[in-house]
């Protein structure tokens, strides 16, 4: 082959990996620089560097001078620091105020309760960034009972038990034609807990993002492995090589991995990502001598992602 070809086929490829450091420098940077910016010491230095306040004897005997195009970028300087500021300032309360309550008024001239909507946020963080709120709308229909809340509209996933929750803690009032008590008196109604139930929301949220979590981090632990450490010459995998991790159902707590001679796993967790169980499949169905090797990669999924490394390069422990 042509060397000058080989060439004009490296280099745009040196290039690129030129470009993808150059642009990790630059975000490096940038942090940096956001960083040094929100510092309260710096702000002050601005301030007093834009707004000098020179004593009364000096400033006579001083001439004016006109104002530079530092002056402009350090104004530039403090309304970047004052933005950064405000920025870290919401990500602060995003963090504190992980729940926060608004009202809403729904434009629906049928609504219930003259449109009255009452509004909870849920703020969501992982890996170090907030993801899209979650929402949930009260509203009051029960003319009855006007201090009864019910769930109006929410943008919760489906694999939250938001039914159950509502359920249990903000029950519906019983229907006034309900049979009387002894002494001809209606039964109490049951009683709603808004706050307990915020709490269980919320809670159940985060145990699906830890879940989501556990996953991703296994499918990246394994994923490089099984594609590139241990191909052979041929470009071939060993059967015992993981070649695909996904989620199997929608709640996220089993996770399903294929190996490279189509064996089937099946790692089930509980509700706060912890694997309680793992079951292997084969052809002629459950396979007993694979599911017995791998069935101390219970616990974190560290451990279980060091198992199926070992098991899948050959030293079984």
């Amino acid at each position: 082959m042509d060397p000058t070809l080989d060439e004009l086929q490296v280099d745009p490829l040196d290039e690129e990996i030129a470009s993808l450091k150059q642009q990790g420098k630059f975000l490096t940077l940038k942090v940096e620089c956001s960083t040094i910016l929100s510092s309260p010491s710096i702000q002050e230095a601005l301030l007093s560097s834009l707004n000098p306040q020179p004593s009364p004897k000096s400033a006579a005997l001083r001439p004016r001078k006109p104002r530079k195009p530092v002056e402009r970028d350090e104004q530039r300087l403090l309304e970047r620091s004052k933005q950064q500021e405000a920025y870290n300032q919401q990500c602060l309360y995003r963090i504190a105020a992980s729940v926060t309550a608004f009202k809403v008024r729904d434009p629906d001239p049928s609504a219930v309760d003259g449109g009255h909507v009452l509004g909870l946020r849920f703020e969501i963080m992982t890996r170090g960034h907030f993801l899209q709120p979650y929402y949930v709308m009260l509203n009051r229909p029960y003319p009855g009972n006007p201090k009864f809340l019910r769930i109006h509209r929410h943008t919760v996933p489906p694999a939250i038990p938001l039914p159950g929750l509502a359920a249990r803690h903000l029950p519906a009032p019983k229907q006034q034609t309900e049979d009387r008590g002894e002494e001809g008196t209606l039964p109490s109604p049951p009683k709603q807990d808004i706050e307990r139930f915020v709490k269980s929301l919320r809670r159940e949220i985060m145990r699906y993002h830890n879940r989501l979590g556990v996953s991703a981090d296994l499918r990246r632990s394994l994923g490089a492995h099984s594609s590139h450490g241990l191909m052979a010459a041929d470009g071939s995998l060993p059967p015992n090589a993981i070649v695909d991790v996904s989620i199997a159902d929608t709640e996220a707590k089993q996770i399903r991995l294929t190996w490279a001679d189509e064996r089937n796993g099946r790692l089930v967790m509980d509700d706060d990502g912890r694997v309680v169980k793992f079951m292997v499949f084969g052809a002629e169905g459950r396979d007993w001598e694979t599911t017995r090797q791998l069935g101390e990669s219970q616990g974190h999924v560290e451990d279980v992602a060091k198992m199926l490394e070992q098991f899948a390069a050959g030293r079984e422990s």
